[in-house]
């Protein structure tokens, strides 16, 4: 049953076509119900119309056997004496039951006279020749001439001048009523199933068309996994409903990925290549130590050792930050952590007024750091660090008045590896991947990070910030 149904189309079509159903017998029960009740209605009607024309006699002193509805045409008539007794009966009438008396010929002994009237003992006070406003109904049946039907009787009260009082039951057919509800019983019971086949049949397509560009992006998707070609991209069908919103957003996540291999794929061919470099060095300083300790530059292997512990410890970080690490909630006064990091630098000039964010301190003194590092390295002079308050945000500029950063570049020097012509060299420029931790490390905790001209015709790095 789990596999019949585990389809969304099997699982729609069942929907729609239970709802449906519900709704079906719903409906067609609310029709038969009313369909019975103005049939009844009906039939109560014309019921009561002939007990109240044959009360209508008993009240002007027709006799019994000149009461013109007891022919049978019209049904079946019972003239009841206050005791129950019965006094008149339409002709051929076999049987009765739903009246109160089972009677169906009345005794001569039966029928009194005006002097045994015990009009009050009736239920309703009328005065002589009076007929009830009050009609009561009720369901039977009776046999007239030997055929038996489901009839409404009506009763209907009358208070004569010589007999007393007597009531009226007068019946009408029920078999139109029985008749309409069958016929519309059995056009439901054929209707309804074709209607319900006919709404799954079409649910079923509908959904197959629906669902069709979903199986086409399964396949590609599929097909994409198993290749691992991220450059391919799942069909767009031009319906602008959730299938095609699926569909871009699929493309657009692909795209991402893409996006995201293809960086992680250079990142690590560059640190594979920053990697080389000092390790290659360092090895080539220690072998030629090992056969010649006289030419051991001591100097140069403790220089390319720390720029292999620097960069390891960099490629850590971007790693933490890629991972999705999040900043701690911590307190930090932005102007502390400037000259915390200012000092002892030469050239330093540090401008600022207290401002508290949140987040990590060893990952903002990271970032004030690394772009002290890239000011005093470019630098021809001094270096001016800066802390202020715009708004919602703590803004810290760091400026320095060497030649600046091209325009064209200053998106540019914040991707992993980038580093300018001028900062090549092993002496002067690091991995380029300070600039890069520095954004990456902003991002993560809310804020931005920019390259702009300084007022010194140097370049301006801007660190903005949420205020605590």
């Amino acid at each position: 049953m789990r596999r019949l149904f585990g389809s969304v189309r099997a699982r729609a079509t069942l929907g729609a076509t239970l709802v449906v159903a519900v709704a079906l017998v719903a409906a067609g029960a609310a029709v038969l119900l009313s369909l019975r009740s103005n049939l009844l209605g009906e039939a109560g009607t014309q019921a009561e119309r002939s007990a109240r024309a044959v009360a209508a006699e008993l009240a002007a002193g027709t006799p019994y056997d000149k009461l013109s509805g007891l022919d049978g045409d019209d049904g079946p008539v019972q003239v009841v004496d206050e005791h129950g007794r019965l006094v008149a009966a339409s002709e051929d009438l076999e049987r009765i039951s739903g009246t109160g008396t089972g009677q169906v010929k009345p005794s001569p002994a039966a029928r009194p006279t005006g002097d045994d009237d015990d009009s009050d003992d009736a239920g309703e006070a009328l005065e002589p020749g009076e007929i009830s406003g009050e009609t009561v109904f009720s369901n039977g049946s009776a046999t007239i001439d030997g055929d038996a039907e489901d009839y409404r009787f009506a009763a209907v009260e009358v208070e004569t001048h010589d007999r007393g009082h007597l009531t009226v039951h007068a019946g009408s057919p029920l078999a139109a009523e029985h008749g309409a509800v069958r016929t519309a019983l059995t056009v439901m019971l054929i209707g309804f199933p074709l209607l319900l086949a006919v709404v799954a049949a079409v649910t079923w397509l509908v959904t197959r068309r629906a669902l069709r560009p979903v199986e086409g992006i399964r396949r590609e998707m599929a097909a994409i996994t198993h290749s691992e070609d991220l450059a391919r991209r799942v069909p767009e069908p031009d319906t602008h409903d959730e299938i095609a919103r699926l569909a871009s957003t699929t493309n657009e996540t692909l795209a991402a990925l893409e996006t995201s291999v293809e960086r992680q794929r250079r990142f690590v061919a560059d640190a594979s290549h920053e990697l080389r470099s000092p390790i290659a060095s360092l090895r080539t300083q220690l072998e030629v130590a090992a056969a010649h300790p006289e030419l051991l530059d001591l100097h140069g292997a403790v220089e390319d050792t720390v720029r292999l512990q620097r960069l390891a410890a960099d490629l850590l970080l971007l790693a933490r930050l890629d991972a999705g690490e999040r900043p701690s909630d911590a307190q930090i006064d932005l102007a502390a952590l400037a000259r915390e990091e200012a000092e002892g630098r030469t050239g330093v000039m540090v401008d600022a007024v207290p401002v508290e964010v949140a987040g990590s301190r060893g990952q903002l003194g990271r970032v004030l750091a690394n772009l002290l590092d890239n000011a005093q390295r470019h630098a021809r002079s001094a270096v001016t660090v800066t802390v202020r308050r715009e708004g919602d945000r703590a803004v810290v500029g760091v400026a320095d008045d060497g030649d600046g950063v091209p325009e064209h570049d200053r998106e540019r020097i914040f991707e992993r590896f980038v580093r300018l012509d001028a900062a090549r060299s092993r002496d002067d420029g690091g991995a380029g991947l300070g600039l890069a931790i520095a954004r990456d490390v902003a991002l993560r905790h809310g804020g931005t990070l920019t390259a702009g001209r300084g007022p010194a015709g140097g370049a301006l790095f801007e660190l903005r910030l949420p205020l605590v």
